[in-house]
């Protein structure tokens, strides 16, 4: 079902004393000890934290995962005990739950959803369905559980402050490179390159008309990250676009020079849309200080020759 929304849903900010439930609608964590110390470090914040019922079972069989991972989605979202879902990890599976998800419960009850890599498919298909602003930053077993001060800076500010998302710092470890200078205004669209390239076709992509398109990878050489942009590109999205922000597309590339070759990649696809501003070095990524983007809201992007920029919102993410 479509629902055609005429504007975001835009969930309620965490406030301390607020209860966090937790799912796993991608791989499971074979590192349960993560798991309670991410857990002891929501409660040392002030939260309280509640499972889903089936949070890292591990079942071989698709048709049985699936149905318990539908059943802990849906369960959170319509428990009213509950303020915020956060995803354990990404890995492999959100996308075969979206046929079968139960989006008119989702949009009856919005609330926060955290989550990246993976979660990209379910973040994209809620806010295509619903406009559901989701937020694409750290989860249970890869960040959670021993944070940077960058990461839970921009975590809890994204989550908590309606004012934070004013502006996005990157940070200083990671360098900006201005591919075109400009001005662009538009909702934050993007994720897990490799995931969102996957959606082109099926009903669960929004409409990239005047996004702000964001991108990041992992373990990707370049010649697939120039398969998946040349599928954008044949499917006129990139053409839409009013900005591309490309973040941290990290892995073992060193000993193979790939890095270079995926920088060449991102200069040639900067150079097909010159309506758009283009950057490369954002904060965001499988890396250790991880941004945190509010998926569908509406930033504003001003970047300029010199890779000075800003990113800020236009509109309130949080209520």
């Amino acid at each position: 079902m479509f629902f055609g929304f005429m504007k975001n849903l835009t969930p309620k900010a965490l406030r301390k004393g607020d209860t966090i439930g937790l799912i796993s609608p991608s791989s499971h964590c074979a590192y349960p000890e993560k798991i309670g110390q991410a857990v002891s470090y929501l409660e040392k914040n002030g939260y309280n934290v509640k499972p889903s019922l089936h949070l890292n079972r591990i079942d071989p069989d698709p048709a049985i995962a699936d149905k318990e991972k539908l059943h802990d989605i849906h369960d959170m979202f319509s428990d009213p005990s509950v303020q915020a879902i956060f995803c354990l990890r990404g890995g492999a599976g959100a996308a075969r739950l979206l046929n079968n998800i139960d989006y008119s419960l989702i949009a009856a009850n919005p609330k926060i959803l955290a989550g990246y890599s993976d979660i990209t498919a379910l973040s994209l298909a809620l806010y295509a369905k619903t406009g559901l602003i989701s937020f694409s930053g750290p989860m249970l077993a890869t960040e959670l559980h021993s944070p940077t001060p960058y990461t839970e800076e921009h975590f809890w500010g994204m989550l908590t402050s309606p004012g934070y998302a004013l502006s996005l710092q990157n940070h200083k470890s990671h360098p900006v490179t201005c591919m075109r200078e400009g001005t662009a205004e538009g909702q934050l669209i993007g994720g897990n390159l490799s995931v969102l390239s996957s959606m082109i076709g099926t009903p669960f992509l929004p409409s990239f008309n005047k996004t702000l398109l964001f991108l990041e990878d992992i373990n990707e050489a370049a010649y697939r990250i120039d398969r998946m942009l040349s599928h954008l590109n044949n499917a006129n999205l990139l053409a839409r676009c009013s900005a591309l922000l490309f973040g941290q597309f990290s892995g073992e590339r060193e000993k193979t020079g790939d890095d270079e070759r995926i920088k060449r990649v991102f200069e040639y696809y900067s150079t097909l849309n010159d309506q758009a501003a283009v950057l490369s070095g954002l904060s965001y990524g499988h890396i250790q200080n991880l941004m945190t983007i509010p998926v569908g809201a509406r930033f504003k992007l001003q970047i300029s020759p010199t890779g000075t920029f800003s990113l800020g919102a236009l509109e309130p993410v949080i209520a």
